[in-house]
């Protein structure tokens, strides 16, 4: 293990110099961000939005009722968070606050120089391999500035309170923030891989969902079985089964503990980690060519083969809908194509 007394990591780990968080991100958060990074003006909209989340008083009330880390206090965590923003080339180390709170939970708040919370309940739960992919996990949000659509949520569930009276007011924001959710979701998985990027051990990766699933009884788990529970929920039931599971992660934030396993399992065997491993990654200073059609286009891809491997028959019948829904869309782009350019040599 680790000397926890000292700066050294308990082994060599391969760093990743001027990563871009394109790197690590699910297309479908991936696309989301790049589109909001390329509206001009974005940067000013979002300080605004900042400050209705007074970030300072957060702040302040962490700084007085947690336990900041340090090299004084918590020094192994407060290693690790060094060791992650060393390998994903951060330009700065975050601020680490531990918590007292039972719950398994962490989270990185605020937008200008945003910070992580531990619970004491996260800490305890896990030994140290799998508390530095948590770790790692917090910095992947703060790189990928997942603080931004945070920001947008607490501002939206406010207005939502404030506009339950009306009749439909209160759905139109009700629907920004189910998509919204959905995006939260992609941006963990998204964040999974970047604490496997940190921490380079799948097997400790595992077995944080496994235990947030399940708690401490490792002896009594099965990697292995867990999959194959995961695959299990996946292909579950009937088409009304399916609707059920729709419906029963709207209102979640986090993917289910089976589905971050198995996600994270699927894209360790892609070769995408390998490739990123090896120093085949995209730069943060290209991240102002990413394309947004290209990255809308890749998730849209994503979706698809997540579609064709899942054996959830709810998802086969949207599927079904959703590839008849976009042949008459392409049908409808190309007759439109055609007027606007003239006609053509197609006599039929």
């Amino acid at each position: 293990m680790a000397d926890m007394t000292g700066n050294t990591p308990d082994r060599a780990r391969t760093r990743f110099p001027g990563i871009s968080s394109r790197a690590y991100e699910h297309p479908a958060d991936r696309s989301a961000l790049v589109a909001l990074r390329s509206l001009s003006g974005f940067d000013v909209v979002l300080r605004k939005l900042s400050g209705l989340v007074n970030e300072r008083s957060l702040r302040l009330m962490f700084l007085g009722g947690t336990v900041r880390v340090g090299e004084d206090q918590f020094r192994n965590i407060y290693d690790m968070v060094r060791d992650a923003s060393y390998a994903l080339d951060m330009p700065e180390v975050p601020e680490l606050y531990v918590k007292q709170d039972p719950t398994p939970n962490a989270m990185a708040l605020g937008s200008d120089h945003p910070f992580i919370v531990l619970n004491t309940g996260l800490i305890d739960l896990l030994d140290d391999e799998e508390l530095r992919f948590v770790v790692g996990h917090e910095v992947g949000h703060i790189l990928s500035g997942h603080a931004v659509y945070q920001t947008m949520m607490q501002i939206l569930l406010q207005l939502g309170s404030r506009l339950a009276w009306l009749p439909l007011g209160n759905i139109g924001i009700a629907a920004i923030i189910i998509g919204l959710r959905e995006w939260f979701r992609k941006a963990e998985l998204s964040s999974d891989r970047a604490g496997l990027l940190v921490g380079q051990d799948l097997d400790a990766a595992k077995r944080v969902n496994m235990k947030l699933a399940g708690g401490t009884r490792l002896g009594e788990m099965s990697s292995e079985a867990f999959l194959a529970q995961a695959r299990e929920y996946d292909a579950a039931g009937d088409v009304r089964d399916g609707l059920l599971k729709f419906l029963n992660l709207l209102g979640q934030s986090h993917p289910y503990a089976v589905i971050r396993f198995a996600e994270i399992d699927q894209w360790a065997r892609s070769g995408e980690y390998e490739r990123i491993l090896a120093g085949d990654y995209p730069r943060r200073d290209d991240d102002g060519d990413a394309s947004v059609s290209d990255e809308i286009r890749n998730a849209a891809r994503s979706y698809r083969e997540s579609w064709e491997r899942t054996a959830d028959p709810f998802v086969g019948k949207v599927r079904d809908m959703a590839d008849a829904a976009a042949g008459a869309a392409g049908g409808l782009f190309d007759r439109f194509t055609r007027r606007d350019n003239g006609p053509t040599t197609d006599q039929n």
